[in-house]
């Protein structure tokens, strides 16, 4: 077992089955040292959007419920990751998360929404997994999702 692999399995994180792209794209795209992921929704185990995932932070969905929804996001791009690469050894460095909300117009708090996936990548990287990030609020997101993140990473 590869030390990321046993450290997801010591913060209990089984990886879903990678989703699949729903429109004209790919999943990942591996150029050189680096591979870039799609963004990746809050989809659950089942590869389901949890009711509790959809809608606008700062209405229906709280703070807390984003955050723990961005942390699903960062488990299915560590899914894609694994996906392009193989084994996630080969993984030298997060470089860059960028992180999408799906919030009411006043909502402002959506650095700390975004912690979720970027606490994440830190927990299974460990310094490796510290990135450069943009976060943004928007107006909407497929299905409804409340947060959506893409990523970049080094591998070897």
């Amino acid at each position: 077992m590869s030390a990321v692999d046993k450290k997801l399995q010591d913060l209990g994180i089984t990886l879903p089955t990678p989703a699949a792209p729903v429109a004209n794209y790919v999943p990942f795209v591996r150029t050189g040292n680096l591979v870039i992921i799609s963004g990746q929704l809050c989809l659950g185990q089942d590869g389901k959007l949890a009711d509790s995932h959809k809608g606008k932070v700062g209405a229906e969905v709280s703070p807390e419920v984003g955050q723990q929804a961005a942390r699903l996001c960062a488990i299915n791009l560590l899914a894609q990751l694994k996906a392009a690469v193989g084994d996630l050894d080969n993984v030298t460095r997060c470089v860059r998360l960028g992180g999408f909300i799906n919030a009411v117009p006043t909502f402002a708090a959506l650095a700390p929404v975004m912690n979720g996936a970027s606490d994440l990548m830190v927990e299974v990287l460990g310094d490796a997994g510290r990135h450069a990030r943009s976060t943004i609020g928007v107006a909407e997101l497929p299905l409804d999702a409340c947060v959506e993140v893409e990523g970049m990473f080094e591998v070897k």
